[in-house]
């Protein structure tokens, strides 16, 4: 409730006048029985005509009025649950870039997909039936019993002693059925999380053969929502006939009891009408009250999801509130100093003993065994994790001393899993610098060796990329990626394992290309390959976490047995081939 209460906030004066617009329509519906009740009793009176017409006027205003309230209120809440909905899921987006790596993984990239979707749109749906049908009830209750008090006591006795009844039972319906709602949004995470996966590993499942084994896990997780939907829509149902029921009974204590009524002076056969009209109103909004109601468990279930990931304190956050003085002139872009990392949930420390200096204007690699650390490396330079103990620089300021977002504007990142976004080849290459012009991205895509097979495209820099870029080799999207790298012409390039995709003459190419290119910044290559970085000026050699080596290729060769190893490996292997 606090969430929904966050939201509404900025929206109070909208608030305000979708409540008001409810009051107006729930006040203007019950005047017109009592008035239909009137006209009755003054046609039976045998009054002027003219008294008739004034009370069927006054009946039709209120008539008027109570339906423009209602157009108004639907097209005011509307807009009101729109606003606030739009509202959430901005802020669960904006939080979600705020998350670390690690606490991105803690909560699931399908159940936060779900999340942003499904459960504010649950939330949208019980928030515009709460205000329109479950708010005015107690106005409904108060206004139907005291009218039906004032007609004639025994009748509105049975009105209240009806409502009451209906209200206990919903009241334990719904208690019931809050754990069912709670299970359906797990149920419905873990059958986003298994649909996810088997849309993203479909080559993988057909190339093994495994389509029945997957469509058992689908069939088990939709079972599972299956069996428990079946349980709360039961609830539903129950609720519903009871209401039924109860009105039917209504009906009939009012008609067998009115003639006893009538005929002892007390009740007006005219008052008949308007009883089960109140009634009726009164019944209405309960049951359509109870239906809202049933769904509440399942909204405050999903409020309570939305809200733990909006109210979640990240691991990686802000120091310092504005850019921070950088030394622009400093040999060492960026450095490291007796660095150790360790993961939260580790018993071990995955990097030890880390010394190095990335200097401007050479490259810096690192190679190790599988592993050995390398791309945790590249996502402690990024602050995608801090370290455990020592500090990293850059430019002679340690990286968790400024904000995030003027580290990463310094940095180009390559990652090992090349990916682009949906668009046109330019607008993924502008995502590092919006404003580059065509001859900018042409001469990235040149550097990048993927001149070639963009101008032999039909449209060029404006040909149409899939999500992921699964219209490309892996090699083009290597290539484009590293592109858009170039394109933001940062401090500190990053290539993690960035050329395995690539042949050995365009990897040859692409270094060389890469040397000019790169001049004024420190570039850092991650790779598995011995080729792609046997030219760099310092080569740090991991092994279990640990720098078993640093030096040029020479050096490694004559001092480091396990790059020896490394190297003497990868020969072996280009010589067989």
């Amino acid at each position: 409730m606090k969430l929904i209460l966050r939201f509404l906030k900025p929206h109070w004066k909208l608030c305000t006048l979708t409540v008001f617009l409810i009051l107006v329509d729930v006040v203007g519906a019950l005047i017109i029985p009592t008035f239909a009740a009137e006209l009755m009793k003054q046609a039976d009176d045998g009054v002027e005509f003219n008294s008739l017409i004034f009370t069927a006027v006054l009946m039709g205003v209120a008539a008027l009025i109570a339906g423009g309230a209602a157009i108004g209120s639907v097209f005011a809440c509307s807009d009101l649950t729109a606003r606030v909905g739009a509202d959430m899921r901005d802020a669960l987006y904006k939080k979600s870039l705020e998350l670390a790596v690690s606490d991105f993984k803690k909560f699931g990239t399908a159940s936060v997909t779900t999340r942003t979707v499904s459960d504010i749109t649950n939330i949208q749906t019980a928030l515009i039936n709460t205000i329109m049908l479950v708010l005015p009830v107690p106005l409904v209750f108060i206004l139907s019993i005291t009218m039906a008090f004032i007609l004639d006591w025994v009748m509105g006795l049975i009105l209240l002693a009806i409502l009451i009844v209906i209200m206990i039972i919903a009241v334990f319906i719904i208690k019931s059925s809050s754990p069912l709602f709670r299970k359906l949004q797990k149920l419905l995470d873990k059958m986003s999380s298994v649909l996810l996966e088997n849309l993203t590993g479909v080559r993988v499942v057909r190339a093994f053969n495994n389509e029945e084994r997957e469509e058992k896990r689908m069939d088990d997780a939709f079972s599972g929502y299956a069996v428990t939907s079946i349980k709360a829509n039961r609830r539903f149902a129950l609720l519903d006939g009871i209401s039924f029921f109860a009105i039917n009974i209504l009906i009939i204590l009012v008609y067998c009891l009115s003639g006893f009524r009538i005929s002892a002076g007390h009740f007006h056969v005219a008052d008949i009408t308007a009883i089960i009209e109140y009634a009726m109103f009164a019944l209405f909004y309960l049951m359509m009250a109870q239906m809202v109601i049933l769904t509440l468990p399942r909204a405050m279930e999903c409020s309570e999801r939305v809200r733990s990931v909006l109210d979640f304190s990240p691991t990686i956050a802000d120091n310092v509130t504005g850019p921070v003085q950088l030394d622009g002139d400093s040999e060492d872009v960026l450095k490291f100093e007796r660095v150790a990392f360790r993961f939260a949930d580790a018993d071990e420390y995955t990097l030890r003993r880390l010394n190095f200096s990335c200097k401007r204007g050479q490259t810096t690699a690192i190679i190790g065994g599988t592993g050995s650390g390398k791309s945790t490396v590249a996502s402690l330079m990024l602050r995608f994790n801090d370290v455990t103990e020592g500090r990293v620089l850059l430019n002679g300021v340690d990286i968790r001393k400024m904000p995030q977002r003027q580290l990463r504007d310094n940095i180009a990142y390559v990652q090992q899993r090349a990916w682009l976004f949906s668009g046109t080849i330019a607008e993924n290459l502008r995502f590092g610098k919006e404003n580059a012009t065509d001859e900018e991205l042409m001469h990235a895509v040149d550097v990048a060796q993927a001149g070639e097979f963009v101008r032999a495209l039909p449209e060029g820099l404006n040909s149409f990329v899939a999500q992921g870029g699964t219209n490309f080799s892996g090699g083009q999207k290597q290539r484009l990626s590293i592109a858009r790298a170039l394109v933001k012409k940062p401090e500190l390039y990053i290539f993690d394992d960035s050329f395995s995709a690539l042949d050995f003459k365009t990897d040859a190419a692409l270094r060389h290309a890469l040397a000019a290119e790169t001049k004024d910044a420190a570039v850092v290559i991650i790779a598995q390959r011995v080729s792609t970085i046997r030219h760099a000026e310092q080569i740090i050699v991991l092994n279990e976490g640990e720098p078993v080596g640093i030096g040029t290729h020479e050096e490694l060769m004559e001092n480091c047995s396990v790059y020896r190893e490394i190297y003497k490996s990868q020969t072996k292997e280009e010589d067989e081939q």
